[in-house]
């Protein structure tokens, strides 16, 4: 369980009238985030090859690296350039991953593999559940040529929160490599490698760390980095080529996104201020409790058993009252000065809020209230779900 959040003062509002954005990022960010990036940097000056150096100092002291086998590589891009980085450049060509999916991001790495041509296999768990331990592990044990498994942290179309310390544990004991999707869930859910002993994980800029999007980073065991060399089916998404580039100049190969960083910079001086990991998953914590605590009095039902409930985005179910029109729900939302997030499931009508950026309980009790009104609005009497979506629930979830 994340420590209680103690804090009892609002957080400062959105600058200028901005509404917040329940997503999972990009996200609602600090006034000094936005400040930071209001100074032009040279990205071949020596102030800037210090900031790079200086993030790449601040991400590796979240994993709890006490012997310095890691390395941090920020890559441009979105998450998806940092995932497909990861996935051509530390599985070799010869090689083959098996894919943990209960969602689109699974199915997405699952693409990539696709597009890279090499060889993988899929378990695909659906929207409900997530992949286990031992299902890993017969995975494993019954197909020796399976080099890689990638996973999940959070996978942020339904909102499971992955249990990733049985999955490491069962690719670590068959002397697999697992490979981590933390882009979502990195700076809020603790990953340290004493745990969960990973080859290398990808996050991103704009998401619990709480910067603005423009680049992702690659943590990875410095033995992955160095055999790396050779296996990037692309020049730009070379993580290899990226590392070595920065140990030997301290610079980026092509141009940065310096005011990105300079964003991300602030952004990580504050998730230090604020008391790290732990402090920070437990605040997103409580607005996930408050906010879905209060939904549900609307009568709301959340797509997934509370065990599965992440703390970084929750998936309702669409009311089944036919008042209730999710684009119109959408827009009063928005004029109440809160952006949510339309579902992304095959098997039901849902919409999805957001529990990270720069918010706070004091929010989320506002965006509750904001749903209340909206319903009203729209002459929903009742937001319960289709008895249908909650009989697929129950029989996907036995």
């Amino acid at each position: 369980m994340a420590p209680e959040f103690s804090q009892t003062a609002p957080l400062e509002a959105p600058a200028l009238g901005e509404p917040y954005l329940l997503t999972p990022g990009p996200l609602t960010t600090a006034y000094s985030v936005k400040q930071a990036m209001l100074r032009d940097w040279g990205s071949w000056d020596a102030d800037f090859r210090a900031m790079t150096a200086d993030l790449r100092r601040r991400l590796l002291a979240l994993i709890g690296d006490d012997k310095g086998d890691y390395d941090c590589v920020p890559i441009q891009g979105s998450g998806s350039f940092c995932v497909e980085a990861m996935l051509g450049s530390f599985v070799p060509k010869d090689g083959k991953v098996l894919v943990l999916a209960n969602g689109a991001y699974g199915l997405r790495a699952a693409q990539t593999m696709d597009y890279l041509g090499r060889a993988h296999t899929l378990i695909d768990k659906g929207d409900y559940l997530p992949p286990r331990g031992d299902e890993v592990a017969a995975a494993l044990d019954a197909d020796p040529a399976i080099t890689h498994v990638i996973a999940i942290h959070c996978e942020t179309s339904s909102g499971i929160l992955n249990p990733l310390a049985e999955i490491s544990d069962a690719v670590h004991s068959r002397g697999r490599k697992l490979l981590v999707d933390s882009m979502s869930a990195f700076g809020a859910v603790p990953l340290e490698v004493g745990r969960i002993p990973y080859e290398a994980m990808v996050s991103s800029a704009n998401k619990c760390i709480e910067g603005v999007p423009g680049f992702g980073f690659v943590i990875a065991k410095k033995t992955a980095l160095e055999a790396a060399k050779g296996n990037s089916h692309s020049l730009s998404l070379d993580v290899h080529a990226q590392w070595a580039t920065m140990e030997k100049t301290g610079q980026w190969r092509f141009t940065p996104p310096t005011h990105v960083v300079a964003a991300f910079i602030e952004a990580l001086k504050m998730h230090e201020a604020e008391g790290g990991v732990a402090a920070r998953g437990a605040r997103y914590t409580q607005n996930r409790d408050v906010m879905v605590a209060g939904m549900k009095e609307l009568g709301f039902e959340t797509l997934l058993s509370d065990q599965w409930l992440s703390p970084i985005i929750v998936t309702f179910f669409c009311p089944a009252d036919p008042n209730f029109v999710f684009s119109k729900f959408y827009d009063l939302m928005k004029d109440k000065g809160f952006i949510i997030y339309p579902g992304k499931l095959t098997v039901v009508d849902s919409f999805r809020v957001g529990c990270i950026g720069r918010m706070d309980a004091h929010v989320m009790r506002r965006v509750v209230e904001a749903a209340g009104q909206s319903l009203a609005e729209m002459g929903v009497t009742s937001a319960a779900p289709p008895s249908a979506a909650l009989d697929e629930r129950s029989k996907l979830a036995a």
